[in-house]
Order: structure tokens, then sequence, then C-alpha cells
């Protein structure tokens, strides 16, 4: 017969496996790639593409990078059709000309910034923006 001390121990089971990545491993490319796109689809459909991200993505856990990028590039769309409506409305007394053509240079300059930002980097926030939704 073996004493207790002759017998070794099993070794211990691995951990099981976890489909979701840590949150220290940053945003999937996938994400980064639909990001840049939320960013710079401002430059033709304005609000509609950043609110279709937002909505799509905000309840899942997993994609809280997306939501967090569609949310700003939202947020800065929003204020920029804002500032073309008060411009289109001070066109009256011709200082509206000037502020929209400088939204619309904002909004170009702004967004392909953006776009580099998040590829290269991961997340953006816009200067002098709105931060209607939260």
């Amino acid at each position: 017969m073996s004493t207790p001390s002759d017998q070794v121990p099993p070794p211990p089971s691995p951990p099981p496996y976890d489909p979701v990545p840590p949150p220290s491993a940053g945003p999937a490319a996938d994400d980064k790639n639909i990001a840049m796109l939320t960013h710079l689809s401002g430059l033709i459909f304005s609000v509609l593409v950043p609110l279709i991200v937002w909505l799509v993505y905000k309840d899942r856990a997993d994609k809280q990078y997306l939501v967090r990028e569609a949310k700003e590039a939202l947020n800065f769309q929003i204020t920029i059709v804002l500032a073309y409506f008060i411009g289109g409305i001070l066109t009256v007394i011709l200082i509206g000309g000037l502020i929209v053509f400088l939204a619309w240079l904002a909004n170009l300059i702004f967004c392909i910034v953006a776009a580099l930002k998040v590829s290269s980097d991961g997340t953006y926030r816009y200067p002098y923006t709105l931060r209607l939704i939260n």
C-alpha cells in the first residue's frame, strides 16, 4: 500500500475558453475600420451613417469602442448641421455664406483627421463639438 505522501495530485485543469477578448486587448481591426468609415461618412451622408452605427451597436457590450466613436462622429455631425442651419439663416445679412463655407471646411478637415487618427491610434475626440449624445 502507498502512503498519502507517495501520491501525486493531478495537474490543474486549463481554464475554460473565453471567446470575448480581455478589455486591454484594444479594438479589433474590423471595429477600427468601421469607426474610420463612420468618421469619413460624415463628408457625404452627414448624421445618417454615425446614427445607424450607433443604433445598431449601442446595446452590445463587446462593441463599446465602436459605439464611442459613432457617438463622437454623430455629435460632430449634429454640430455641423446646426452650423449650416445658422449660416443659412444668416445669409440674409451676408455673413451666412462665410459661416456655411467655414463649417464645410471644418467638416472636411476634422473628418479626415478623425479617420486617420482612428485608423492609427484607435480613438479621436473632435474639438468644438456639442456633446448632445452621451
